[in-house]
């Protein structure tokens, strides 16, 4: 987006530096994110090769090692501990991503407060499938219905209304005694 395309569309300075001020908003929010998310990225990379370095001292420590029964076992133990670590990672990764993706959706849907609304969702029922999240259209249709002042809505700005003073309609009152202009009118009458 930049500023000559909304010149174009129409748009005054004041406007068009309300929109960029705006967009730049979103848009170091998105940066800060995609930051977050690389350096997330290396951190696994280096978690990678670690998992692999350890694998790999093990089977050499097995070769040398047959033949002595403590030393293996203690080599079974420690290959156990590996798994169970490389298990315990990825269930953390898998949460990362989901977690990243269900605040990622509910700014998307307009949601104001995404720590609130998350609070009233049933996040057990939500299952991150792919890039979708199941269970959650549901819950935010419900959530819409009951508690829509958690959602941002687009309300067309129509500006301001101008009523003239009186009774625009001209009716209703059946007397104008209180108008000092229309007690002159009724005089000449």
């Amino acid at each position: 987006m930049n500023r000559e395309f909304l010149k174009e569309q129409g748009l005054n300075d004041g406007q068009v530096e309300a929109v960029m001020r705006e967009y730049g908003k979103s848009i170091n929010d998105y940066k800060e994110r995609a930051d977050k998310v690389d350096g997330l990225e290396a951190q696994i990379e280096d978690y990678k090769k670690q998992i692999a370095e350890r694998d790999e001292q093990l089977e050499v420590l097995s070769e040398q090692a047959k033949g002595n029964e403590d030393l293996t076992a203690q080599i079974e133990e420690l290959k156990q501990q590996n798994e169970q670590t490389a298990k315990e990672y990825q269930e953390k990764l898998e949460k990362q991503a989901f977690e990243h993706r269900l605040h990622n959706t509910l700014k998307d849907e307009g949601v104001r407060n995404v720590k609130a609304v998350k609070a009233l969702l049933d996040v057990e029922s939500i299952k991150l499938d792919g890039d979708k999240l199941l269970g959650l259209d549901d819950q935010l249709k419900s959530l819409k219905e009951t508690d829509g002042y958690l959602f941002q809505t687009e309300e067309k700005d129509e500006g301001p209304t101008i009523v003239n003073p009186g009774n625009p309609k001209g009716k209703g009152t059946g007397s104008n005694d209180n108008n000092p202009f229309q007690r002159i009118l009724n005089k000449y009458k």
